[in-house]
């Protein structure tokens, strides 16, 4: 590779890199001549001085310039400059310091303006050798209109909701609107740093104070803390709150966390970075909890019970009538009762977990309250507490959350969960745009159309699919479960042959094997109208009937649509077609699959059995967390040794 073509295309980034570090050399030096103290003595970007000048006197005056400086407990000052950085800007903070010297005086002193003593770049040790940012995707596309077209190439791989329904189960894909998102470029919104001084954020304080009133409404919540970026983060944050609250009574024996197989499939692994022991809990043949197997469970732990994490509605799509029941067991017990925020599609407006007996819930709000789903971020998982739980949020060592005190108690925080004081905060405006909008009669209506959605398409699709698990009104909450494990020996067909199968229909595929292995989980949401669900049934439908043709043998058992699908464009239009279906039966299995709406899969088959399991990283199943040495009585026999444990785990 050209090393000076790299060369020619990163000699930006690097001048910004240059520009921010000799900045940040000049302005340490002035600082240094007047008489004040660089505590680091290497740095890029940062620096803490130790000021001549009294704390009191530098806050009015950097108050006066409209400058925020981080001001520690011991009296320093933490500075940090950026690229957008102007000369303009060092003068006004060589000002606050009182240094007597002019930004051109403190530069006169300088050998070199590209290599000031102590840059990087005169370092032996901390100047950068290596190349970087090789790929060709970084100096290939060599301007805006090549790099634009090249984004454009990446997004027309990608499936979203402007193409089709995604019916990810228990992900909750549902319409963002243009309305909601706007606010999210606006200045007043973006241009806030993180660790703005309340008294020049407002605006922002008054939505966050909104948006809580707006969720403690709609959940039965007392508080609700901002802090955690992701459901993840909700629930550790949640399970830590409760922990704090039992070591403040003395509880510290209290460590056991009992959770059903059909809970959230993060909340194992959530409790046991929160220091709980896991305890699972039976479901019986209908998906719902075995409630014999909770008193058993409980009675068995009394002692040392922490919490129970429950699901509701279950993964199982169905709602639990003993919920509330579970609820009053496990406090009884002197446990609390987590309750994970993830189906909270189903409940809004129709009933709160604080009412049935939840202690504390993480509230996704990509999920429920509109956040798009986004690569992985950023997002938001706030919590949700009773009053008792409040004191003992998630607080924050630079921006102060929360109050002192609670309800009269005195605030015990664990910690922090995130680096911001309000996690993502930027785009909760989402959020806030969305309950606004809708109202209390909008948020009801659509959670009730979310549960007749997903009820509609079950029985549609009766007599093709099983849904594995109703409730006992014989109806399903906001999705179901279809099952595909029958296919397998009746015509080899899996569940991840449909699921690609699905994609030469132009859709994204449903929850694949979770939470039970062989299956599909579907969500349809309140955001499909009647025609989009038909069109999707009608793919599940052509596909059960290319299956039948499998079964009864009249198409290949191993080369078939299904077993060989996804098909995409180069093996559509390949010289190369020996196949024993047609390519027009590959390609537009369907009517509605015509050639302005067909979304062309990037890739197709890979090995499933080492390629695509492969690139999945899973979580351990909750049978995983069943000790063999629970007897039939419920007792335990003796706990093991530490070592003992660590090994057998």
């Amino acid at each position: 590779m050209n090393i000076s073509v790299i060369r020619s295309f990163f000699q930006g980034v690097e001048n910004i890199a240059r520009r921010i570090h000799n900045a940040t050399l000049l302005l340490a030096k002035g600082l240094r001549d007047s008489g004040n103290i660089i505590e680091n003595e290497l740095f890029f970007d940062t620096i803490k001085v130790s000021p001549r000048l009294d704390m009191s006197e530098i806050r009015i005056r950097a108050s006066e310039k409209k400058v925020n400086l981080r001001y520690f407990a011991d009296g320093s000052v933490g500075v940090s400059l950026d690229e957008t950085v102007t000369q303009k800007d060092i003068a006004d903070l060589l000002w606050i310091f009182q240094c007597p010297k002019t930004l051109p005086q403190v530069a006169e002193g300088v050998d070199s303006p590209m290599y000031p003593e102590g840059s990087i770049l005169n370092s032996k040790f901390f100047q950068r050798t290596s190349q970087y940012m090789t790929h060709p995707v970084f100096n290939t596309h060599q301007s805006e209109t090549d790099i634009v077209r090249y984004m454009k190439r990446l997004e027309n791989k990608d499936v979203s909701l402007v193409h089709s329904m995604i019916p990810l189960g228990s992900c909750t894909m549902k319409l963002n609107s243009t309305t909601e998102m706007m606010p999210c470029s606006f200045p007043g919104f973006t241009n806030i740093h993180p660790f703005a001084p309340p008294d020049q954020a407002f605006g922002y304080r008054e939505l966050f104070e909104e948006l809580e009133r707006d969720l403690c409404e709609i959940t039965g919540y007392d508080h609700i803390s901002f802090q955690p970026n992701s459901g993840a983060q909700g629930e550790y944050a949640g399970l830590r709150a409760i922990m704090s609250f039992l070591e403040s009574k003395g509880e510290t024996n209290r460590n056991v966390c009992l959770i059903p197989l059909s809970a959230h499939g993060t909340n194992p692994a959530s409790a046991q970075m929160a220091g709980m022991k896991v305890v699972p809990i039976k479901t019986g043949a209908d998906g719902t909890i075995d409630m014999e197997d909770v008193k058993m469970k409980i009675g068995a732990h009394k002692k040392e019970l922490a919490c129970l994490m429950i699901t509701y509605p279950s993964t199982n799509g169905v709602f639990e009538d003993t919920v509330a029941e579970i609820c009053d067991l496990v406090h009884v017990a002197g446990g609390q009762v987590y309750l994970d925020g993830a189906n909270m599609n189903a409940q809004v407006g129709l009933c709160r977990p604080g009412d049935y007996g939840s202690d504390v819930s993480h509230l996704n709000l990509h999920k429920t309250f509109c956040i798009p789903h986004g690569g992985g971020g950023p997002g938001m998982g706030p919590i949700g507490v009773k009053s008792h739980l409040a004191p003992f949020l998630p607080s924050h060592p630079v921006i102060a959350t929360g109050s002192a005190t609670y309800m009269g108690k005195l605030a015990k925080p664990f910690g922090v969960v995130s680096a911001a004081p309000y996690g993502s905060a930027a785009i909760l405006p989402i959020s806030w745009a969305y309950i606004k909008m809708m109202g209390a009669r909008g948020l009801k209506r659509a959670t009730q159309v979310a549960i007749l959605n997903a009820n509609y398409m079950s029985f549609r699709l009766e007599g093709h699919f099983k849904t594995l698990h109703k409730g006992q009104n014989g109806l399903n909450a906001h999705e179901f479960i279809i099952d595909a494990r029958p296919f397998k020996k009746s015509a080899g067909i899996e569940a991840i042959d449909i699921a690609k199968r699905l994609m030469d229909f132009g859709f994204h595929a449903p929850t694949m094997s979770w939470p039970v292995t062989g299956t599909l989980m579907i969500e349809p949401t309140e955001s499909e109208d009647k025609a989009e669900l038909d069109r999707f049934c009608d793919a599940l439908i052509a596909i059960r009937k290319e299956i039948a043709d499998i079964e009864e043998g009249r198409i290949d058992r191993l080369n078939n649509p299904v077993k060989r699908s996804p098909h995409t464009l180069k093996q559509i239009f390949s010289s190369d077609w020996e196949r024993p279906y047609t390519r027009e039966n590959a390609a537009f299995p369907a009517p509605f699959v015509t050639s302005d709406r067909k979304l062309w899969p990037s890739v197709g088959r890979i090995d499933d059995s080492y390629g695509d399991k492969n690139l999945v990283c899973t979580c351990p199943p909750m049978e995983a967390y069943e000790s063999p040495y629970v007897v039939n009585d419920g007792s335990q026999d003796p706990i093991l040794d530490e070592k003992e444990d660590a090994e057998m785990w």
